[in-house]
């Protein structure tokens, strides 16, 4: 399987930024550290193992950037606002330097944004938001929900980078229109603590007449045992 260490300089988040890249041809597939997580979290837990076939067999080609959440949203050191603005920095740094180079790889097909646990809070805060840019969204045991980490602060930047805060306000037809398009999934085990936010958003993309899979798996919690089962489920041959 073609295994590839990436690392540059990124002028939007002014410093070094690390990823791996697996693959050769096909679909684009972001794939996103859970939280805290390195570039490398999903290669050494399995899940790039768990769809190795697929990969090595030209379905998929998946990308694997390091985040900052350490810098945005755990930490406590800067104000609130700031770890959003830091946040909203390193999404800049997917849209405009990380997926350029995953697309470049492709060849062809949706683009998926997907993660794990914070990762699955990722893929939903930075995928709802921009719909033009990816057609596939898969949350794996995610938690959509940004109070606990901003201390009751709440301002504009806070309000547009919580999901669960601006989707009910959403009333342009055409940003209705380009999230009824996307592709979106939630999964989650039936005994995971991130069960009820997740059954949360299904229901205010409902209310939004955002068809979406809602997958509660039997049995299933929050842990990388069940994670590798999803991804093989959702990112098929």
């Amino acid at each position: 399987m073609n295994r590839e260490y990436h690392r540059w300089h990124s002028t939007r988040l002014h410093r070094d930024m690390e990823l791996l890249l697996f693959g050769h041809s096909g679909e684009p597939v972001l794939l996103l550290p859970t939280s805290r997580g390195r570039f490398f979290q999903a290669e050494d837990f399995g899940l790039i193992g768990a769809i190795a076939d697929r990969i090595q067999g030209g379905r998929y080609v998946v990308v694997c950037p390091d985040s900052v959440d350490d810098e945005s949203w755990f930490n406590t050191a800067v104000h609130p606002h700031d770890r959003v603005a830091r946040h909203a920095e390193w999404e800049q740094y997917l849209l405009h330097e990380v997926v350029p180079l995953l697309q470049s790889r492709a060849t062809g097909g949706r683009l998926t944004l997907a993660g794990c646990s914070f990762g699955g809070f990722h893929t939903y805060n930075v995928g709802l938001r921009h719909p033009n840019v990816f057609q596939r969204l898969l949350s794996m045991g995610g938690k959509f929900e940004t109070d606990e980490f901003l201390d009751g602060h709440h301002d504009p930047d806070v309000y547009f980078h919580s999901a669960t805060q601006w989707l009910p306000g959403v009333h342009d037809g055409a940003q209705l229109s380009a999230l009824q398009r996307m592709e979106l999934v939630l999964a989650v085990g039936e005994h995971d603590f991130c069960r009820p936010s997740n059954e949360h958003l299904s229901s205010l993309l409902w209310k939004k007449d955002i068809a979406h899979q809602l997958a509660i798996w039997q049995g299933g919690n929050h842990d990388w045992p069940v994670w590798r089962q999803m991804i093989q489920q959702y990112l098929p041959w």
